[in-house]
């Protein structure tokens, strides 16, 4: 019998942390997210090197570990190195002239590649589109250093500069196509919002790292059944159900696409359309999966995510959610201190499992008290 489907692509891991640099996530917890997102894309891991450097240099890695790693890609059978940060295109470029026919590609790649996958909706697909072409636009001069390797001199003027122009301005006007694009969802958007808005509807939304469990939450609150897999970025494209209160009051919940560490700047300047689904609403559940063992820093990332979004400000509950998975935890709301999950200071959280049912009566309760909380304040906010 011979094997007719492809082979798993083959990936080893590269990590490095500069010295004396503040970082709340340890080098051995980021490479293990980073295979976990090699996983999602399908891959297997076959090995991880760590580095620590004194400053970054213009090949990632020091002099040592290249060529150890080089060795390496010599002796072993592995198709691709992942960077555990994003490279410049030199460092990129200086990688690859090392390892020869070894594909390198960072952390932001692999994301990408990620989201590429999980992508349903045409909006889903502009986002992710867009975030990649910003990503390669300046990439691309690398495509055609072979014609620089002609030298000066008659016959060797204008090509490979040609080429790389005519590339880019491909590249520009699709990002421009796509923006416009995306705008018009935007605007499409915005129109929905406004008849919310007029009707009065509340709107609560989940947001947190990737892998929480927002979207079997929504499930779980709401009878949707959107997709949940235990894997990164199981769901990218916003979805909006409605939620009855205690009170009988009816309310809008909307899942968005989930945070991770180091996610790129252009990743969330792509799901600015979505993420202004959070913008516009009265609150937010941080979803938080209390069994990881980095959920406090976790906490912190969503956080950061969320003050550079401008919503640092929102009315929030705190959800701690897989509890079933987690002993001795219970479905109440407790004050926390401000050194809780990273000196996050939310005054409230609350214990769930989203899979069990476990504390959701209780979560529905505070939802309506801080929605009652927020809409005085903000009719008169609309008064002024």
């Amino acid at each position: 019998m011979h094997r007719t489907a492809p082979r798993s692509e083959r990936v080893f891991l590269v990590g490095v942390q500069v010295k004396r640099a503040p970082e709340v996530w340890t080098l051995e917890d980021s490479l293990d997210e980073l295979g976990e997102l090699a996983r999602s894309s399908g891959a297997r891991v076959v090995g991880a090197m760590e580095q620590l450097v004194n400053k970054p240099t213009q090949t990632y890695l020091g002099r040592g570990k290249l060529e150890e790693l080089r060795l390496l890609a010599q002796r072993s059978d592995f198709d691709t190195v992942v960077c555990d940060d994003e490279l410049t295109p030199s460092q990129q470029r200086n990688l690859e002239n090392a390892l020869v026919d070894v594909k390198v590609i960072d952390r932001t790649a692999m994301i990408l590649d990620v989201f590429a996958r999980r992508a349903q909706t045409h909006e889903g697909r502009l986002q992710v589109e867009l975030a990649q072409s910003e990503y390669l636009l300046p990439r691309l001069a690398g495509q055609w250093t072979h014609l620089e390797r002609l030298g000066g001199g008659i016959g060797t003027r204008g090509p490979g500069e040609t080429q790389i122009e005519t590339d880019r301005r491909q590249v520009r006007t699709r990002v421009q196509k796509i923006k416009k694009d995306l705008e018009d969802v935007r605007r499409h958007r915005g129109r929905y919002r406004a008849k919310r808005a007029q009707i009065g509807i509340p709107v609560a939304t989940l947001v947190g790292y990737t892998n929480a469990g927002k979207s079997t939450l929504l499930n779980s609150l709401t009878g949707a059944d959107v997709v949940s897999e235990d894997k990164l970025f199981a769901t990218l494209d916003p979805v909006t159900r409605r939620v009855r209160l205690p009170s009988g009051t009816e309310i809008l919940l909307t899942d968005t696409v989930g945070f991770i560490h180091k996610l790129p700047p252009k990743v969330v300047a792509a799901f600015r359309a979505t993420l202004e689904e959070a913008l516009e609403s009265t609150v937010m559940l941080h979803v938080v999966d209390i069994s990881h063992r980095n959920a406090a820093a976790q906490v912190d990332v969503v956080s950061g995510i969320l003050r550079d979004l401008g919503l640092a400000d929102k009315p929030q509950v705190l959800v701690l959610n897989k509890t079933d998975l987690v002993e001795g935890v219970g479905g109440t709301a407790r004050p926390l201190s401000p050194g809780d999950f990273g000196g996050g200071g939310h005054p409230q959280a609350v214990f769930v499992s989203a899979l069990t049912g476990l504390g959701l009566e209780r979560l529905l309760t505070e939802i309506e008290t801080l929605i009652a909380e927020a809409t005085p304040a903000s009719s008169a906010i609309a008064a002024v």
